[in-house]
């Protein structure tokens, strides 16, 4: 298995690039709840913890739990969200880029150059680069998609404790078995994305 490596960032830095930025979001796909981004800079990322970031898919809750304490104090990042209600009004391709622009806009630092996970249409007047499986690729990206997945799963289990009926603390808003049974017995509830196929059909 191929894992992610600075690789590209020390290329960028060795063309005079400081403020490396990876990007990557979570919950594109989901039925529910919001669009989260984390722009992260880890240029000063020591290892052992770099060893440890893989794309958040490939690591277990526990996992990216662990990683998530430990990398949030060391790195510089910022989050960006997209609300459902935002994501029922401008569609979800417009609010992904969105959601990537808003958590640039949050980053304490001035990024000269961007590293994301592949996004179709993105536009900004900062160099970047749009990578295809950038999270399993490239080690700003996949630090970016734990930071994110985590941030979002936590937001999730606040909407559990608000909405029970719906499991959110297990499916995370996704469109599982288990998140469409509930929807068949309680219908939509406020923080699903109406504008959905899947959820328009209960």
């Amino acid at each position: 298995m191929d894992y992610p490596n600075y690789n590209l960032e020390n290329k960028l830095i060795k063309q005079g690039y400081k403020n490396i930025v990876g990007i990557d979001e979570v919950g594109r796909g989901a039925l529910a709840g919001p669009l989260v981004a984390v722009a992260a800079e880890i240029l000063n990322l020591k290892f052992p913890i770099s060893k440890q970031i893989r794309d958040s898919k490939l690591l277990s809750e526990n996992q990216r739990e662990k990683i998530f304490e430990n990398l949030s104090e060391k790195v510089i990042w910022s989050v960006g969200i997209v609300s459902h209600k935002e994501i029922d009004k401008i569609g979800i391709t417009k609010a992904n880029i969105l959601v990537i622009k808003r958590a640039i806009r949050k980053l304490e630092i001035d990024p000269d150059y961007l590293l994301l996970d592949k996004v179709y249409g993105f536009k900004h007047n900062l160099p970047f680069e749009s990578i295809v499986k950038g999270d399993s690729k490239v080690l700003s990206i996949a630090a970016a998609s734990i930071l994110a997945k985590v941030y979002r799963d936590r937001m999730m289990r606040k909407y559990h404790k608000k909405y029970p009926n719906y499991n959110f603390n297990k499916h995370k808003g996704y469109g599982t078995a288990l998140h469409k049974l509930c929807l068949k017995k309680h219908g939509v509830c406020k923080i699903h994305r109406t504008s959905y196929r899947p959820v328009k059909n209960f």
